[in-house]
């Protein structure tokens, strides 16, 4: 089942409206209808972040998010800091997304990379790999090889007039 693409005249007319949904916070269940690639490109919503994911890290999604919740909300450099100096075996791919968001933010939308920080980050569980692995007495039993995935936004930070 396809959806209509609103035409150029139909985006104009209900600009507002579409980038106030688009903008507002919502619960999972109640997700404002999607936009296509082009009709997001057209009203500019996009324009002011940077992001960048990762699929099938073959790392548990519990143990990515230990990581992830700590870098929440900082600065870029700050953030770059911590998963240099942490010994979580997921520091190095968070660190290689996070230098991707940063680059595609930069050349992509033109931010300014001093101004950037973690606006989301989550990890959500991927596929798991099943392996059967023998035991005692002719049984076998199931090694569980899970993975995840990992989703980067970095948004520029507004400053603030003193």
């Amino acid at each position: 089942m396809s959806r209509k693409v609103m035409s150029k005249v139909e985006l104009e007319e209900r600009r507002e409206e579409l980038i106030a949904a688009h903008k507002a916070e919502t619960r999972r269940n109640k997700k404002t209808p999607v936009l296509t690639k082009k009709e997001r490109k057209y009203l500019g919503i996009g324009r002011d972040e940077g992001r960048a994911s990762v699929q099938h890290l073959r790392i548990n999604s519990k143990k990515v998010n230990l990581l992830t919740s700590i870098i929440r909300g900082k600065s870029l450099r700050e953030a770059l800091a911590i998963l240099e100096y942490s010994s979580n075996a997921a520091a190095q791919p968070l660190t290689k997304l996070l230098n991707s968001a940063a680059a595609n933010a930069v050349n992509n939308n033109g931010l300014n990379p001093e101004n950037l920080y973690v606006a989301e980050i989550n990890a959500t569980e991927g596929p798991t790999l099943k392996r059967i692995r023998p035991r005692a007495k002719g049984a076998a039993s199931w090694i569980l090889k899970r993975s995840s995935h990992v989703n980067v936004v970095l948004r520029e930070r507004e400053e603030e007039e003193a």
